[in-house]
């Protein structure tokens, strides 16, 4: 089964408007988690559309704007660097997603999500793992999350370059971790995580 047949099955079942949701960014030593709904059209189909991180940065790109130019209604949330720290990263990805589902102009009778529920939203969820590899509504989701996301961690380059955030997006890559031990946590390193609360240097903008 395709990632259109599943969700094309739900509207078989009743669901007309379908709501993809996923996150980018749960990983990461620094910047927010970014969340996306995204609601696509019946019979639209995007070439190529599939899991964020099945794809390159240069695909992403370009299927960011499909996205954008089909969709039905798509809205985005995110939780930043301080809230991940006060409420944990689980409890700030469920506050993306909520904020995500706010920012839709359509109320959808159906959300399918990747791996977590929303018991706070009254709406019918499924939430299964690796959802946005079987749904084309949580993949196209994935898509704009990841885009947005990685958008905002290059304007955070522009403001701490030491830190090279436009290669590596906060992740805990042997260079993030070099420039961490070297340079000591940002104003947008999350403090609570492992990697970043053993490094004791205070932040400075000096070299």
């Amino acid at each position: 089964m395709d990632i259109y047949q599943h969700d094309q099955l739900l509207r078989k079942e009743g669901f007309k408007i379908i709501a993809g949701l996923d996150e980018a960014g749960r990983g990461p030593l620094a910047g927010p988690v970014v969340a996306a709904a995204v609601i696509l059209p019946e019979y639209i189909r995007i070439d190529g559309l599939r899991d964020s991180k099945k794809v390159s940065e240069k695909q992403r790109s370009v299927l960011f704007w499909d996205i954008l130019s089909v969709a039905t209604d798509i809205g985005v949330g995110s939780a930043d660097h301080e809230e991940i720290d006060r409420l944990n990263i689980l409890q700030s990805t469920k506050l993306a997603m909520k904020r995500a589902l706010s920012d839709l102009l359509r109320r959808p009778d159906l959300l399918i999500i990747d791996a977590v529920t929303l018991p706070s939203v009254p709406v019918r969820q499924l939430a299964f793992y690796k959802a946005e590899s079987l749904s084309a509504s949580v993949a196209a989701a994935s898509i704009v999350a990841k885009f947005v996301r990685d958008a905002t961690m290059l304007k955070y380059h522009a403001i701490y370059p030491e830190y090279g955030f436009n290669r590596h997006k906060g992740y805990g890559t042997k260079e993030h971790l070099a420039k961490l031990s070297a340079c000591g946590p940002s104003p947008i390193h999350r403090k609570t995580f492992n990697k970043v609360r053993c490094m004791s240097l205070p932040f400075s903008t000096t070299e």
